[in-house]
């Protein structure tokens, strides 16, 4: 097992300056203090981290220290990317524990939340802005170092990495949501909350408000604790609060404050909040901007906040999050969490002992549409399938693509799962397709509102000859003789050597270890004695001679 996984971790940092501290000192942090231009540089230098095919576990963290936009305008407030989730390392040093505690302390926070606790004179509220000062010119948003996401798509600067807190006009229980928000003017923003099937609680909030002919309140937070942070992108239950689930990962109470215009608490010791009123009347065009299902999101119409006060910290930090097409910060921070909770859904609330892993398919398509799941070698069919739909039924936009496959196929790589497929499916029987899918988190520029649901069983189901690699002793010592010989580094995914798949007499053991001690003619001798006139060339010996003499060793 991967080091990384299950090395000890400091407990997580409630500052989140105090975190990118800690970000340093393990050198996960890259200081750029060359004059960066957030509109057209900013994002697509740390962008290359992800699309350069650096290696996951080497990518960082960026401070940028000196930024600039295209208007020559130079920045007080330093701008920091990939703090949260450049990388699974970097997600578990935000949540104070090793990659391999993570899910299953999801799970426990979630069912022992700790309730915040409210303090006065936040750090997050030392310099207050509101009133006239949102309106001058550079003043309010425009102050803010927000970087353009997909430079020559997107049609404004977004806040990406936010916590938008809202609250249940009937119960008061408050939803934390992270949600994109277009700077539109200096007081102005174009928020948009999903409102699709699975979506956003801060949407449901709205509809709340809007029956009720109310603007809702709203503050959005930038720069929170990663515990808080991490809890936004999380689809919890509705009516679950996520400050007391980051107080649980946290295991102390979180620290909020009032806000100072509208009636929500927010996380005390946060960087930046833009608090605001979300009109339930009227909706602005928003966008375009990038999306993370990896298409450009056209214009449609979204919620128009009213900003009523911008707080920070006198000397804050401005963060933002890669996003768009995956892997990406965004995708890293959801497929930590979320592949430990499926795989809790199958094995533990629909009882599949099988299961053994499930994996959120990351590159391009951003994890919710291809699911794969590895099964137990010999797992009944039955579970196999109810696997299949359990995955494809948990979340609504989650499961579109679901493929089972054994445990000898590495479900990290797509190429051994693509051979399971060409292999050990068969499609009349293997392949399932159910109607009457939500079209989830998908691009605008179909036609259609509903999808289908496409199920594969692609486990191995008979004995099958071994894997047509050398065995796993003789490439063992192949790298071992690379490494000696200074070749370059080598990166090896499974499978990488030879194995068994239960089709393989003990006469053809024989055989190969006949051949590598140099002994083939023995082997010859051997067929010698065994010729036969009448046949076909390619018949099968199986299906000529009895199984006594196929397990006889020469």
């Amino acid at each position: 097992m991967d080091d990384s996984r299950t090395q000890a971790i400091k407990p997580p940092s409630l500052d989140l300056q105090a975190h990118i501290a800690e970000l340093e000192a393990q050198g996960l942090l890259v200081h750029i203090d060359h004059p960066v231009n957030k509109d057209t540089e900013l994002h697509p230098l740390v962008r290359c981290q992800f699309l350069g095919g650096i290696p996951e576990d080497e990518r960082r963290a960026f401070l940028f220290t000196n930024v600039v936009d295209s208007d020559g305008r130079r920045y007080d407030i330093p701008v920091v990317v990939g703090a949260y989730a450049a990388s699974p390392r970097i997600y578990a040093i935000g949540m104070g524990r090793s990659i391999a505690e993570i899910g299953k302390d999801w799970l426990n926070a979630i069912a022992n939340p700790i309730a915040p606790i409210i303090v006065s004179s936040p750090s997050c509220q030392e310099v207050v802005i509101k009133g006239g000062d949102l309106r001058l010119p550079g003043g309010g948003l425009a102050s803010l170092p927000v970087p353009i996401s997909t430079p020559g798509f997107d049609a404004a600067p977004y806040l990406t990495a936010t916590l938008c807190i809202t609250t249940d006009p009937d119960n008061g229980i408050r939803n934390i949501g992270t949600y994109r928000a277009a700077l539109k003017k200096t007081d102005r923003l174009g928020v948009r909350m999903s409102s699709r099937i699975g979506g956003a609680g801060g949407y449901l909030h709205w509809c709340k408000y809007r029956d009720r002919g109310e603007r809702m309140p709203c503050a959005i937070v930038i720069g929170a604790a990663p515990v808080i942070a991490y809890t936004g992108a999380e689809k919890l239950a509705i009516d679950q609060d996520e400050m007391s689930v980051a107080g649980a990962l946290a295991g102390v109470a979180i620290r909020t404050a009032k806000a100072v215009t509208v009636d929500l608490e927010i996380p005390a010791d946060a960087e930046i909040v833009v608090e605001g009123l979300i009109d339930t009347d009227l909706l602005e065009p928003e966008g375009p901007f990038g999306e993370s299902n990896g298409y450009v999101a056209l214009e449609d119409f979204n919620m128009s906040m009213e900003v009523t006060a911008i707080t920070h910290k006198r000397s804050p930090v401005f963060v933002s999050i890669i996003s768009q097409v995956t892997p990406s910060e965004s995708s890293v921070i959801k497929k930590v969490a979320l592949e430990p909770l499926f795989l809790n859904h199958l094995r533990d609330h629909l009882s599949l002992k099988s299961v053994l892993r499930v994996v959120m398919h990351e590159p391009l398509s951003n994890l919710r549409p291809i699911i794969f799941i590895q099964f137990a070698n010999g797992a009944p069919r039955t579970e196999v399938w109810r696997g299949l739909q359990g995955a494809s039924a948990r979340q609504a936009d989650c499961g579109k693509l679901v493929i089972a496959v054994s445990e000898d196929i590495d479900p990290d790589n797509t190429d051994a799962v693509m051979w399971s497929l060409a292999y050990r499916s068969n499609p009349i029987e293997d392949v399932h397709v159910e109607p009457y899918r939500s079209t989830g988190h998908a691009p605008k520029s179909g036609p259609g509102e509903l999808d289908s649901t496409l199920l594969i069983d692609a486990t191995l189901k008979y004995p099958m000859a071994p894997l047509a690699l050398p065995g796993r002793a003789f490439m063992e010592r192949a790298q071992a003789l690379w490494k000696e010989l200074g070749l370059p580094a080598l990166n090896v995914k499974s499978p990488w050597h030879g194995y068994s798949l239960g089709d393989w007499t003990d006469a053809w053991e024989k055989f190969a270890r006949n051949a590598v001690e140099g002994a083939w003619a023995k082997n010859g001798d051997d067929t010698w004695t065994r010729r036969r006139g009448g046949l076909k060339p390619e018949t099968p010996v199986r299906t000529v001679e009895t199984p006594a003499k196929l397990g006889a060793a020469p």
